[in-house]
């Protein structure tokens, strides 16, 4: 998708209406993953994007890894919620509470005709066949770990300690931005959204 123009009030939408015309990917659904470093601002330009979609589901991985299985979630997404979605059946799946360390109430995601997944790894090697798209946040690691850090406070300065261990060795071994068919810009207002590196010859 050319987006040559800078309007942030207009790129987010434009982004909605193409992806809105992308082949469903995972049975009924345009499954969309949004990837990018801890930090970088995937929530709220998922949220954002969801609101231009006209109310589209978003599924946080933050519900699906545990803080023992920082990246080791990959068999529970596909087993609870992309296969059922793929089958054109609702996902069913355990949210995880980082509080309290344990798994909620079953929640339900219906297919719908988007649905953004949204976290760090969404673009991992195992769930890009069922990507309709992948976006990827454009912001420096070490920019991005500086904001989520300072979003999180001194409390938990030791979990990004090993957070940042983590999502090194994720990225080294499984890296999402060579794949990114959209990279998104956070701007004083809104987004800007280029080309990523499979749509840039």
């Amino acid at each position: 998708m050319r987006t040559d123009h800078r309007s942030p009030g207009t790129t987010i939408h434009d982004l909605a209406a193409h992806l809105r015309r992308l082949p469903p990917s995972c049975g009924p659904t345009r499954l969309i993953g949004v990837d990018g470093h801890a930090g970088s601002g995937k929530s709220t330009c998922a949220r954002q994007l969801a609101a231009a979609l006209g109310g589209a589901p978003v599924l946080h991985l933050d519900d699906i890894a545990t803080h023992e299985e920082l990246f080791a979630w990959t068999g529970r997404l596909l087993a609870q919620v992309i296969e059922p979605l793929r089958q054109g059946e609702p996902a069913r799946y355990p949210p995880y509470d980082w509080n309290t360390r344990r798994f909620g109430a079953v929640r339900e995601l219906p297919p719908a005709p988007v649905i953004l997944l949204e976290g760090v790894g969404a673009g991992r090697r195992e769930v890009r066949p069922f990507l309709a798209g992948l976006l990827w946040m454009e912001l420096p690691r070490e920019e991005a770990w500086a904001r989520g850090r300072l979003r999180d406070g001194e409390e938990q300065s030791e979990f990004w300690v090993r957070w940042v261990r983590a999502e090194r060795r994720h990225f080294l071994e499984d890296p999402s931005r060579p794949f990114a068919d959209h990279l998104v810009r956070q701007c004083p207002e809104g987004y800007e959204v280029l080309p990523g590196p499979v749509a840039t010859p």
